[in-house]
């Protein structure tokens, strides 16, 4: 904490973090005619929101009525209530409120402001479909909003890391950081957005707040490390559920893009894809749309329960599929492992509802995508042998294993593995996707102190400002992102107007 007796501000409100969130912030505090900083320690905008899948949940959206599905701000918010219950931990029912009811608004907001979907899509248990797919990529979103940003007015100062918040008595009236060249800089405002992520990437909170085996899974944005959670904490803040996150085995993007990865997130891409997947028979769009499967993607634990089995680099299994093997993975040799499955599961996952991952631009992502469009993932033999030999592993253990599979475990709904060409996709590892424990807030997303009480100047959106809230299922983080995004920049920019 620095306290620092202010001048002249150097503006009226400072955001710091320039993902979705930080960038919603900004623009609707410009929007409501406030002077604007946005701070992002990155060389670019983009945040975790850019490696996202980029899927976001909404309803009462134009797509839900062109579709003529009947749905409602209560319904979405009941069915969350059912999907965070399995969790059996504290929720924070009201800012789930704050989120149903505002979502269609940032929706809309969103598609003004250049954003194109496609969607919605069904992900059971929602009782409606509800997940809209960004187009191309989740970096539209930042492409949209960075542009809008700066078509207001926002100052957008990259490679800026803020250090500490300024105060005066109680109040916060600015920030302290390192910007370019490692300068030391001081700017003062009358309120003050954290929108700087998660810790995912801070090893020591990890230990803190998860557990020491989480800090050996890979953070999906290394460079969230916690910093406004820092800051609010050396204020009095605190947080709530720091022990939730989503330690998980997934695939990890391509080392080397393709083409068409590489192209920007251009808005008339994403129109021109839209208005082909809306109009076109889908075997002809879906090769074209499936060639930005470029996020970190998880495998749904329905292929296991059908029959497939994780082997490490050794040839062997290591646990049950169909549990939670996460923290176990990093253990293994080299940390990674291959999913194995045959030619029957293959056939089963290579359409809807069995689905081997969710998949940005598209909603969900079966195996013939992943045999055409991620090559570095994929293997295929017609024998065990020829499988191991792909993958570099034993191939005395390899066919071990898959006997011992089919002899001791698979039956019922866990299929065998006996029906050539046997397939592989890997390697997978255990990725840390986010952590959940958020700064306690309130409804105006005003950070609050050890006492409940609101820290004047202060605001946090996004995952530093989660205040409890649980958001499982798909597309609701994002969507958390720029709803209260939007509401901390509203707020802050009225602060600072009362404060002139």
């Amino acid at each position: 904490m620095v306290v620092s007796v202010p001048g002249r501000d150097d503006c009226d409100v400072i955001v710091i973090g320039g993902g979705g969130a930080g960038l919603a912030a900004a623009i609707e505090a410009a929007a409501a005619g406030a002077r604007v900083v946005l701070l992002e320690k990155n060389p670019r905008p983009g945040g975790t929101t850019a490696l996202s899948v980029g899927s976001i949940t909404a309803t009462r959206t134009p797509h839900q009525l062109r579709q003529g599905i009947q749905d409602s701000p209560a319904e979405h918010a009941r069915d969350m209530a059912k999907i965070n219950s399995r969790r059996g931990l504290p929720d924070n029912p009201e800012l789930r409120r704050v989120l149903t009811e505002n979502i269609t608004d940032t929706f809309r907001w969103l598609m003004e402001l250049g954003v194109d979907f496609i969607g919605p899509l069904p992900e059971p248990p929602h009782s409606r479909s509800r997940m809209h797919c960004v187009l191309p990529t989740a970096k539209a979103y930042i492409a949209r909003l960075a542009q809008r940003a700066r078509s207001l007015g926002v100052e957008i100062r990259c490679d800026f890391s803020a250090q500490s918040l300024v105060t005066q008595g109680a109040r916060v009236i600015g920030v302290d950081g390192i910007g370019t060249a490692g300068r030391h800089d001081r700017i003062h405002a009358a309120a003050t957005v954290l929108a700087t992520g998660d810790f995912s990437g801070s090893a020591a909170m990890v230990e803190k707040y998860v557990s020491a085996d989480a800090m050996k899974a890979i953070p999906v944005n290394p460079t969230n490390t916690g910093d406004g959670h820092r800051m609010a904490l050396a204020l009095g803040g605190r947080i709530l559920n720091g022990q939730v996150a989503l330690v998980a085995i997934r695939f990890l993007p391509p080392k080397r893009p393709s083409l068409m990865q590489s192209v920007p997130p251009l808005r008339l891409l994403a129109r021109v894809m839209r208005i082909a997947y809306e109009c076109l028979p889908e075997a002809l769009v879906r090769p074209f749309v499936m060639a930005f499967i470029t996020s970190v993607l998880q495998p749904a634990k329905g292929i296991y329960q059908a029959g497939a089995i994780l082997v490490n680099r050794d040839g062997r299994r290591f646990g049950d599929e169909t549990g939670d093997l996460a923290l176990a993975l990093p253990q293994q040799p080299g940390g990674a492992a291959f999913m194995l499955f045959d030619r029957c599961i293959a056939e089963r996952f290579s359409h809807w509802p069995h689905f081997v991952s969710t998949a940005p631009g598209a909603g969900y992502a079966y195996v013939p995508d992943y045999r055409r469009h991620r090559r570095d993932l994929w293997h295929q033999a017609d024998t065990l042998a020829d499988l191991a030999r792909s993958l570099g592993v034993p191939e005395d253990a390899l066919r071990q294993t898959v006997f011992e599979y089919n002899e001791t475990v698979a039956g019922g709904e866990r299929g065998t593995l006996r029906e050539p060409p046997f397939c592989a996709l890997g390697p997978l590892n255990t990725v840390l996707v986010f952590t959940d424990g958020g700064l306690a807030i309130d409804s105006a997303l005003r950070v609050l102190d050890a006492e409940d009480k609101p820290i004047p100047g202060l605001y946090a959106a996004g995952s530093v400002g989660q205040g409890g809230m649980l958001l499982d299922g798909h597309g609701h983080h994002i969507g958390w992102a720029f709803t209260s995004g939007r509401i901390a920049g509203q707020q802050a920019g009225a602060f600072a107007r009362e404060a002139r």
